[in-house]
């Protein structure tokens, strides 16, 4: 294992380079460190679409979470928005998760049954 020296010290910005990526060390347009992530989180998937609704940490308000999604980021939030225009709600994409604001399961679970989608409802 490297010292705490060499982990957090290193190489952020070269005249002849420009900023770094503190991960690979290699310039910032070189940088393949969000490819090699999102590759990962891809393959970590099991092809099953859990749907959960949750309130915790939103002060009440319910949300309907979609996990498990086998796509990359910019399908995603092409599907993303094509479900919350179906839902007629609001919504995001973080980390790989759909989040679409209110209890939304059944239209949820029957819009991507539709489109060929392995769904299971998850949680209460």
């Amino acid at each position: 294992m490297a010292s705490l020296k060499e982990q957090l010290g290193g190489l952020v910005y070269s005249t002849e380079h420009g900023d770094t990526c503190p991960g690979c060390r290699r310039p910032l347009a070189e940088c393949a460190c969000a490819e090699q992530a999102e590759a990962q989180r891809l393959a970590a998937l099991d092809g099953t679409v859990r749907i959960r609704r949750e309130t915790s940490g939103r002060k009440g308000k319910g949300v309907t979470t979609l996990e498990g999604i086998p796509l990359p980021a910019e399908e995603l939030k092409t599907l993303a928005k094509a479900l919350k225009k179906r839902c007629g709600t609001g919504g995001a994409v973080k980390e790989g998760i759909i989040e679409i604001q209110g209890d939304q399961r059944e239209v949820l679970k029957a819009e991507l049954e539709q489109r060929g989608y392995r769904v299971k409802l998850a949680g209460g």
